[in-house]
């Protein structure tokens, strides 16, 4: 690449924060002389994520506009005009090639302000349906990468790339189950559901499965569950020979090689991963995100019959059956996998770095 400076913002979450840690790492692998800048929202999981990863980032003090009206309603202006401000002096300041946006709230001010100032934009929509930020940004960006077809009802046709979304290269190593599931203190002979809410854990899953207990042991299954930091210390009493629980899986590549079904919310980021991986799934999307983003991004798999779906509001009544269903029916998995696989772009992170490339040229 002729350019090496670089920034990227996204976060709130480890669906916005892990793909541009996958294309910031390929570029450092394509590029080793490029320079590349973080920008994250204070306090939030990216300030800890990034660095871990070896990249400098800088917190703005950006938050969500939160539904119910509250406090923060009337701090939010002044919070949006720091941020835009900080953003200005950042871009003066690094003077980047090329600004990257992978969602979540904080891309907003920085991109913004890219734009204003000229800088070249790429903003990498994740989900089936779009946020309101991005459809504005996206009238001055220069592509639009994004995870699934027909999105021109939400952005300019000529400036979309149908690219997928980049997962963690980590994710499909492929590695022997019986050594994956003893990485989590588990039976290597014994199959296992693995369950998570996302990065920060999910309270109607967590409880939902902690009410279910008794009937999966019924199931002669193993749980590994992976509650979320927020829940750990709640939820670490269930814990037994057979039901494995963990604030955060670090070792990606062993989770989904331990796991013949998930159980999870259906963020961009996790729709990627068990398209790659082809692990068949009951999705539960959260209904407090915006655009009801989930739900779309479920509704895509199900009508594939790639996935099961359940909403929140039907968990109490469909929960075990649906479970039992899928999990009796090698039937239902394998045409899962199938389905599964024809979806999956394995390539994202390379498409989208040709999508910078192009830009930069």
């Amino acid at each position: 690449m002729k350019t090496n400076k670089y920034i990227f913002s996204g976060g709130g979450t480890g669906g916005h924060i892990f793909p541009a840690i996958s294309l910031a790492k390929q570029i450092q692998i394509e590029n080793p002389n490029a320079e590349i800048l973080f920008i994250g929202s204070s306090g939030k999981m990216e300030m800890s994520k990034v660095p871990e990863y070896g990249f400098k980032i800088i917190g703005l003090p950006i938050d969500s506009f939160k539904r119910k009206i509250s406090f923060s309603h009337l701090i939010f202006p002044l919070k949006l005009l720091i941020s835009i401000l900080k953003s200005l002096l950042i871009l003066r300041s690094f003077k980047p090639n090329i600004v990257i946006g992978t969602g979540g709230y904080v891309s907003g001010p920085i991109l913004f302000t890219a734009q204003i100032l000229g800088y070249p934009t790429l903003i990498q929509e994740q989900n089936s349906y779009a946020g309101i930020t991005n459809k504005l940004l996206s009238k001055r960006a220069s592509k639009v990468a994004v995870a699934y077809p027909n999105m021109e009802r939400f952005f300019p046709k000529n400036k979309i790339v149908f690219t997928g979304n980049p997962i963690r290269k980590e994710i499909l190593k492929k590695t022997n189950k019986s050594k994956a599931k003893l990485h989590f203190n588990l039976d290597p002979n014994q199959p296992v559901i693995g369950i998570t809410g996302g990065s920060l854990g999910a309270k109607r899953i967590n409880s939902i499965i902690e009410k279910n207990l008794k009937f999966f042991n019924k199931l002669n299954v193993q749980i590994l569950w992976q509650c979320g930091v927020l829940y750990y210390n709640i939820y670490k009493k269930n814990q037994n020979s057979k039901i494995k629980i963990i604030p955060f899986v670090k070792r990606v590549d062993y989770w989904y090689n331990s796991i013949d079904l998930l159980i999870s919310r259906s963020g961009a980021s996790t729709i990627s991963e068990i398209c790659s991986t082809c692990t068949p799934s009951i999705l539960i999307p959260s209904p407090n995100v915006s655009e009801n983003h989930q739900y779309h991004n479920a509704m895509l798999l199900h009508k594939e019959k790639a996935s099961e779906l359940i909403e929140e509001k039907d968990l109490e009544n469909e929960f075990k059956s649906i479970v039992k269903k899928i999990w009796l029916s090698e039937k239902i998995k394998n045409e899962m996998k199938y389905k599964l696989k024809k979806l999956s772009k394995p390539n994202s992170t390379s498409e989208i770095i040709n999508c910078i490339k192009d830009i930069l040229n």
